[in-house]
């Protein structure tokens, strides 16, 4: 949810850090700040807001020093302020820490700290992870033997950088991304390799359940215990530098836009993977798919097309559940997860208990060094590249076409991805004219979209865009539900989307549209053939069979998006969300 940057080498550390949380910025962004090392003593420089803005006023990137600490935040515990903000300064001064995650115990630590004369100025559960290492490590004198001790206190998952006053970096890992990179004048520490993408090639995954210590940029690895451990580079996918807007006004419609090269290549590289995976659905004993948010919504589509084309009877689960149904998880099994960071805490959770459960674990995801690919038994990259703006777009039609790849194999039916990559692209080709449509959507509060059987996902990911970019009251509702109390709903300051494509769905969607036309509602028709229903029509073309999912939604994130902007809202940055949702 948070950025974590810590610096330690030969350069000015603030200018790096400062450009490395630039760039993580869509994990979180509610405050910035900056510690550095310099003469013996740590500076630290926060503020509330975006890191360009907390630059301009604090000057975060002229602080001296070649070893330091950042941070951006999403707030979990305590406020929206600067004394909030990381990073956060023990009792003496001499350790300075920046935390993600959650410490869940932090409530009894921070009484037992303050009955040993420990003061806390915010009121974040971070402080106490600061204050913990000042007491070991004035009990040990030995940065090791301190960072073993703390977490050995924590519960939770975490990952947390602290910074001594003589320059010493540590580093502990507790289900929560961090990520070591290595350049040639400096070590980065960073929960992203966006972080560090732009000063090194070559990069360690960190293991779960243990820490590095960095003297004079060079990297130390242990486990909790505290005992020696070795580890491997990793040469960093140059693909996830490539974050630049170009000519786009923001990210997300820059990956709006991308969606016709993305479509086709999703899932290309995987063939062989793909195959494995479908033959673990063959003989699975049962079929779950989880995922969170958006890929929950692909989780739905994965459910339809796997009874309709593969006459296999998947179950779909929201992962924040599956812990609920975890008693009808049957061994032999498989869990497809789905998620685009791989680092969702709640779908990492979920594939904790299918593992325990003896499920094989099939994941989709963009990536392949994410802690969810690192516990799969197959993995399938999205190969959509970076995804910056918060809101998933680029990265959901990935997932769909991955999924159509696995029913095509188990099925041995043929989906034409060049037919829907140029239906994606006659689409993106329209964007001025559904840029009008939004300009009608300026004032409205609330909004249902409907569709029908393998439309109804499509129409819940519509209603998740506009609530996400636009700040608009949505929802996603089954059309043939649409009598069992959305109907009460319709008058005329209602806006209905109908997803409505010419397939088995078309004549029975046509009906209902009508029912809410009849009530004073505005409809807006998103189908391949226009209707006089319609107040406004949003053509999408033909693909045939159950592929028009994959299509169909590109012209509703585009509405989103212009709605979004009518409204004066920062489509790439939505507020109170984050892009990698990494705590529960």
């Amino acid at each position: 949810m948070c950025s974590i940057i810590g610096y330690s080498g030969d350069a000015t550390a603030a200018p790096i850090m400062v450009r490395g949380l630039e760039r993580m910025e869509y994990r979180g962004y509610d405050s910035v700040g900056l510690a550095t090392g310099f003469g013996g003593r740590i500076e630290t420089r926060k503020g509330v807001g975006r890191v360009s803005q907390v630059n301009e006023k604090e000057g975060l990137d002229a602080m001296l020093g070649r070893t330091g600490i950042g941070h951006t935040r999403w707030a979990t515990h305590g406020m929206v302020t600067a004394t909030n903000a990381h990073p956060h300064p023990s009792n003496s001064g001499e350790i300075a820490i920046v935390h993600n995650g959650v410490v869940e115990n932090f409530e009894d630590l921070k009484a037992v700290l303050e009955n040993e004369g420990y003061v806390f100025k915010s009121e974040t559960d971070s402080e106490v992870i600061a204050n913990l290492l000042q007491r070991s490590y004035e009990l040990t004198g030995d940065v090791v033997k301190a960072v073993a001790m703390t977490v050995q206190e924590i519960r939770g998952h975490y990952s947390f950088v602290a910074m001594f006053a003589d320059g010493t970096l540590a580093a502990a890992k507790f289900h929560e991304p961090l990520i070591i990179g290595i350049g040639s004048d400096g070590l980065l520490l960073s929960s992203d390799v966006l972080g560090f993408i732009e000063y090194a090639d070559d990069a360690v995954y960190m293991d779960n359940g243990s820490f590095v210590v960095v003297r004079d940029g060079v990297p130390a690895t242990y486990g909790f215990d505290g005992e020696p451990l070795k580890y491997s580079i990793t040469k960093v996918s140059k693909e996830f530098g490539d974050v630049y807007k170009g000519d786009y006004a923001h990210f997300t419609l820059k990956e709006i836009c991308e969606q016709d090269k993305t479509i086709p290549a999703s899932g290309m590289t995987a063939s062989a993977v793909i195959a494995k995976a479908a033959e673990c659905l063959r003989n699975a004993k049962g079929v779950y798919v989880t995922g969170s948010g958006t890929s929950y919504n692909a989780a739905l589509v994965a459910k339809q097309i796997l009874s309709r084309h593969a006459r296999i009877k998947a179950e779909s689960i929201v992962s924040s559940e599956f812990g609920f149904v975890a008693d009808g998880i049957e061994k032999d099994s498989v869990l497809i997860a789905i998620s685009q960071s791989g680092e969702s805490a709640d779908v990492l959770d979920a594939v904790g208990i299918a593992k325990r459960a003896g499920c094989r674990v099939v994941s989709i995801v963009n990536l392949p060094m994410s802690s969810l690919a690192r516990e799969s038994d197959m993995v399938i990259g999205m190969n959509c590249g970076p995804e910056i703006g918060v809101a998933a777009t680029k990265s959901f039609t990935s997932q769909l076409a991955v999924l159509y790849r696995i029913v095509q194999k188990v099925a041995g039916t043929g989906i034409d991805f060049a037919g829907i990559a140029e239906a994606a692209s006659e689409v993106l080709g329209k964007r001025a004219d559904i840029q009008r449509v939004a300009e009608g959507m300026k004032d409205v509060t609330d909004i249902y979209v409907l569709g029908r059987g393998i439309h109804y996902p499509i129409a819940k990911e519509a209603a998740l865009k506009l609530k996400e970019l636009a700040y608009i009251h949505a929802e996603g509702v089954p059309g043939g539900e649409m009598k069992h109390g959305t109907l009460a709903m319709m008058d005329s300051d209602i806006v209905a989307i109908v997803i409505n494509p010419d397939d088995s769905t078309y004549t029975d969607m046509l009906i209902g549209a009508r029912e809410i036309k009849a009530r004073g509602a505005r409809i807006i028709g998103v189908s391949d053939v226009k209707s006089d229903v319609y107040d406004y029509w949003i053509k999408v073309p033909a693909t045939g069979n159950s592929a028009y999912p994959i299509s169909e939604i590109i012209p509703i994130q585009l509405l989103a998006y212009y709605a979004a902007l009518g409204r004066n809202a920062d489509p790439d940055h939505p507020r109170n969300l984050a892009k990698s949702v990494t705590v529960k």
